[in-house]
């Protein structure tokens, strides 16, 4: 399973229509439901007067792009919000694009803390360092129980009060697999099941728009 998505992925071009199947021209829509989802995490809840009501929750130090690719959502979203960035992604021609090319300025200017060429099934984050560990796209790559396993893992890498965020593309029933990349679409309440299975507790859930037409729906 998990070496026939590395192979497919190997010979997919290092490129933002690469990484999206051809649907590149979505980034910056998708990139700013990504940071309005996020907004009230790390900036706040103002009232009247932009008096601010409800203080952030987490801080905007440290967050992990997991299956990062060549670093779209790294560059586009993530380090427009957090001081720094670690990347984890399976396909070694994609960490190494992010690191010699697309995110190489952000690289020497500090931005970005580590390259991780590893799958997500294996991943194990340092205890208590990341503000938010953010899975794009991705975790239809993992079995049911290794996405359990991968949550846990996730909630010790976090710091006191930090977030796991996940954006993906939600089927109406059931699974919906596809055989040439070897992933699985889940459908909103298996996701749900699988968020309570690992123990984590659902803060909140939006719906991306602006997306093209005949997608799944891409829900955070």
């Amino acid at each position: 399973w998990y070496t026939d998505a590395l192979e497919y992925w190997s010979e997919a071009p290092a490129t933002i229509n690469g990484m999206l199947g051809g649907f590149g021209s979505v980034t910056n829509v998708e990139a700013k439901g990504s940071m309005e989802f996020m907004s009230e995490y790390v900036r706040g809840k103002k009232g009247a007067r932009n008096i601010l009501k409800v203080p952030p929750r987490i801080d905007t130090q440290y967050a992990c792009d997991c299956g990062a690719g060549i670093g779209r959502v790294s560059k586009h979203f993530l380090l427009k919000v957090f001081n720094k960035v670690d990347l984890v992604e399976y396909t070694p021609k994609f960490i190494k694009h992010a690191e010699k090319v697309y995110l190489a300025n952000e690289r020497r200017n500090g931005r970005i803390g580590k390259f991780i060429c590893l799958g997500l099934q294996e991943f194990e984050p340092e205890e208590e360092k990341y503000d938010l560990i953010w899975c794009q796209w991705v975790l239809g790559h993992l079995k049911d129980d290794d996405l359990v396993k991968f949550f846990q893992r996730c909630k010790k890498g976090l710091k006191p009060n930090g977030l796991i965020g996940v954006k993906d593309n939600v089927a109406k029933f059931g699974y919906c697999f596809d055989k040439d990349d070897s992933s699985v679409t889940r459908s909103d309440e298996i996701f749900k099941g699988l968020f309570q299975k690992a123990g984590l507790r659902l803060l909140k859930e939006a719906t991306q728009h602006g997306m093209p037409d005949g997608l799944y729906e891409v829900k955070m």
